[in-house]
């Protein structure tokens, strides 16, 4: 039956038209159209490292005294200096005590500033974009550092 043709019913028969309808059926599949490679390397870098040592140096004056006492004088501490008593008998017809000499400490603060050479390694990661033969792309591999 062409567009222009008429279609002709009678009064007692029914008139069946024929539908067609189109499916449309959509699948996927996995192409592999490239591959990434990536690669790591280790770098060592050589630097130096500085650091301020704290510390103390002591100074000893050894201060004569030979002054007989009655008692042992104790360790005692003026301002920055502290003072050790040193003690001595000496044989004389009767014992007396008598004080020889005294230590006088003096505490110094010190600082020195040090410089080590130390050995740091810093990482990279190297990307080569590769296409499906597993041949490198030259004009998109490229470097990246971490």
């Amino acid at each position: 039956m062409t567009s222009g043709d008429a279609v002709e019913h009678s009064g007692s028969e029914d008139l069946v038209l024929p539908l067609v309808e189109e499916v449309a059926l959509i699948e996927k599949r996995q192409v592999t159209t490239g591959k990434v490679r990536v690669t790591t390397v280790a770098d060592t870098i050589e630097e130096i490292a500085g650091a301020t040592l704290q510390g103390e140096e002591v100074d000893i004056v050894r201060v004569p005294v030979d002054r007989v006492v009655s008692e042992a004088p104790t360790m005692r501490t003026e301002g920055d200096v502290t003072i050790v008593p040193i003690m001595e008998e000496i044989l004389v017809v009767e014992k007396q005590l008598v004080l020889k000499e005294e230590l006088h400490i003096r505490r110094r603060a010190t600082s020195e500033e040090v410089e080590v050479p130390v050995t740091l390694r810093k990482q990279r990661a190297v990307i080569e974009r590769l296409d499906v033969d597993d041949q490198a792309n030259l004009s998109r591999s490229s470097t990246n550092e971490l």
